[in-house]
């Protein structure tokens, strides 16, 4: 079973794309809308003319966010851990399950 696909249209840097996802049609824009802003703040700040190597620099940007969310992500999961091993002993031996 395939998931269906949709089609948006979206606006970086002034170009148009039609992009093909199975994500909601808000959020393929919210995602596009993103990336045009990195972009955009990418070049402003560096003072970068060429676009392409504006959008390699906000691609790294963008990689960085990824990259501390999942390991921000493996953090709460080793402290939900801890805590749920000190909150077991609390609960009745029917509870106590690993």
């Amino acid at each position: 079973m395939t998931s269906k696909k949709t089609v948006v249209r979206v606006e970086i840097l002034g170009d148009e794309y039609s992009i093909r996802s199975d994500a909601t049609p808000e959020h393929t824009r919210a995602v596009a809308e993103h990336v045009d802003r990195v972009i955009r703040e990418t070049m402003r700040a560096g003072n970068i003319v060429e676009t392409h190597k504006g959008a390699i620099l906000a691609a790294l940007s963008i990689t960085d966010e990824l990259f501390q969310a999942r390991a921000g992500g493996g953090d709460l999961v080793e402290d939900m851990k801890r805590l749920s091993g000190e909150i077991r002993p609390w609960l009745p031996p029917a509870k106590r399950k690993e």
